[in-house]
């Protein structure tokens, strides 16, 4: 495939992992912002588009490396492979992070004021994530699999309460818009995840856990708004 300035970015990001990942890489939106051309991303993220299209190119003989191509996997399978992969992660993220910003910050706040708005973020964005995970997995996730079943032929799908999967994935995506807001201030707050000069190992960690937080955060939504989502819907128009 073949891009140029009106690409849609989300077209970039699904056409294989190695395109992906050049996008993040220049910090250029592929999730939530993945209905804008090349262009409007690029503009958004502050970097030259024929730099990316230059990288893109030269990145073309990578193909696809392996990865599972969710675009025609059954849905049952996309939506374990979110919760077991991407749920997991930020539970266990979670679990790790918000002690070592608290370790971090009564070492080294008194100099660094910035990590008590990282900790605030980081707070925020965590009880976002865990409610949003929380509906996906007992409400948007069982409608989606019963397509999926419908779909084979493996009984009828009961009219959910919400009326039409529509619903709550539009709900879905206005939360990933803000979790996304919350780690881009992360990011900011941080100085691209850059640790002071007198930073110890345990504030090197930390930085580099929000950095990884922020990356499997674009994956995660990329795999919703621009695979999950959209095959839910067509899926639920071809079994109504």
């Amino acid at each position: 495939m073949s891009f140029n300035n009106e690409t849609k970015v989300k077209e970039i990001a699904l056409s294989n992992p190695a395109a992906r990942q050049v996008l993040e890489d220049a910090g250029v939106d592929y999730c939530c912002g993945g209905g804008r051309s090349l262009h409007e991303a690029c503009l958004h993220a502050n970097v030259p588009a024929e730099e990316i299209l230059k990288r893109l190119l030269e990145n073309r003989a990578l193909g696809n490396t392996g990865e599972q191509t969710w675009t025609s996997a059954p849905l049952s399978d996309l939506t374990r492979h979110i919760r077991e992969r991407h749920h997991r992660y930020v539970r266990d993220a979670i679990a790790r992070v918000q002690p070592l910003i608290e370790k971090v910050k009564a070492k080294h706040g008194e100099n660094h004021p910035e990590l008590a708005k990282v900790q605030n973020l980081f707070g925020e964005v965590s009880r976002e994530m865990t409610m949003h995970m929380r509906k996906e997995e007992q409400v948007l996730f069982p409608y989606i699999d019963a397509l999926d079943r419908a779909a084979n032929g493996n009984g009828p799908v009961e009219p959910p309460f919400f009326q039409t999967v529509r619903n709550p994935i539009q709900a879905m995506m206005s939360e990933h818009d803000a979790a996304g807001e919350l780690v881009r201030q992360i990011r900011e707050a941080s100085s691209e995840y850059a640790a002071p000069a007198e930073a110890c190992t345990s504030y090197k960690a930390l930085y580099q856990e929000l950095r990884d937080f922020e990356a499997d955060l674009h994956q995660h939504v990329h795999l919703e708004n621009n695979i999950l989502f959209p095959r839910a819907v067509e899926t639920e128009a071809a079994v109504a």
